[in-house]
């Protein structure tokens, strides 16, 4: 069992501010930090920590060649990681002092993935493994719509939301992620209710108030309720529950306990500074859960 990500790589340039800039206004930092992020490496790094077998496709420029190698040291294979003729992705964060940020993406080397780099990643991925997808990088319909084809359960974070994109991804998704704006977003552009947008599986995010699973229209739900911490920065929290999330389903456990292992990861991620570089290791997070009597 193995999980597959097209995913993003970024380099995260970090901006602590006392408030998050008004249109128009010029804002002094109070400090500067540089990290690997985007939402496919954080998703897999989440994922490899968690303890799953994790293959990231995706590519940087020249200049990334320390993503990649970041990715790896977490325990990540790389194999399908491209260098081309193309800026490594980034992205600037402001994070204000409660922990919110606002994220500027410049897509680079993210746009450069090609068709034969995801056939060539997923030759040997069969029906007992999982893609991962986000909406930062190109081909996710084809990926998928490749990986249906070979058995593989599909995850796609619908993020940065773009709701035409989305509902073309619906076919082809056997788990759609999103938070409750993006699901609202979704289902007035379908014209339908939210419980009634046609997906097998339909993973709601909700922040602090945790996160519901849906199976089928108007199916079972499963609601799993966010760990109370004091946040830092919460840039980042959603793409390392959803890897752990991914990692608890590909290692065999239901979905309430992959829920609740990936809402105590991203309870830890958000105590602490940064993106790919905060995520928790499984150990930590099983500590976690044992402390707060969830184990």
């Amino acid at each position: 069992m193995a999980i597959y990500n097209l995913g993003s790589i970024n380099i995260d340039n970090f901006y602590d501010v006392d408030h998050l800039p008004r249109p128009g206004e010029t804002l002094a930092s109070n400090d500067h930090r540089v990290g690997l992020g985007g939402k496919g490496a954080n998703q897999s790094i989440a994922a490899a920590l968690a303890g799953a077998t994790v293959h990231h496709i995706g590519a940087v420029g020249a200049e990334g060649a320390w993503c990649v190698d970041r990715l790896a040291k977490a325990g990540v294979k790389t194999d399908n990681v491209a260098v081309v003729n193309a800026p490594t992705g980034h992205a600037n964060i402001c994070v204000d002092a409660a922990g919110e940020n606002m994220i500027v993406l410049f897509a680079g080397a993210n746009a450069q993935i090609t068709d034969a780099q995801v056939a060539d990643a997923l030759k040997d991925a069969d029906a007992n493994d999982t893609l991962i997808m986000q909406n930062e990088t190109v081909l996710t319909l084809e990926a998928a719509t490749l990986a249906r084809k070979k058995g593989l359960f599909v995850v796609y974070s619908a993020a940065p939301f773009d709701a035409s994109r989305a509902a073309h991804m619906l076919p082809v998704t056997d788990l759609l992620v999103v938070n409750e704006v993006e699901a609202k977003q979704l289902s007035n552009a379908l014209g339908v209710a939210t419980d009634q947008i046609d997906v097998p599986n339909l993973l709601i995010t909700k922040g602090a108030q945790g996160a519901v699973w849906r199976v089928g229209a108007k199916g079972q739900k499963t609601d799993v309720p966010a760990f109370k911490v004091d946040p830092v920065d919460t840039t980042g929290a959603g793409d390392c529950f959803i890897g752990y999330v991914a990692a608890g389903l590909d290692q065999g456990l239901d979905i309430r306990d992959a829920m609740r292992l990936g809402a105590a990861a991203s309870a830890i991620q958000v105590t602490r500074h940064g993106t790919a570089d905060a995520m928790p290791n499984r150990a930590e997070v099983d500590a976690f859960l044992t402390e707060t009597g969830s184990d």
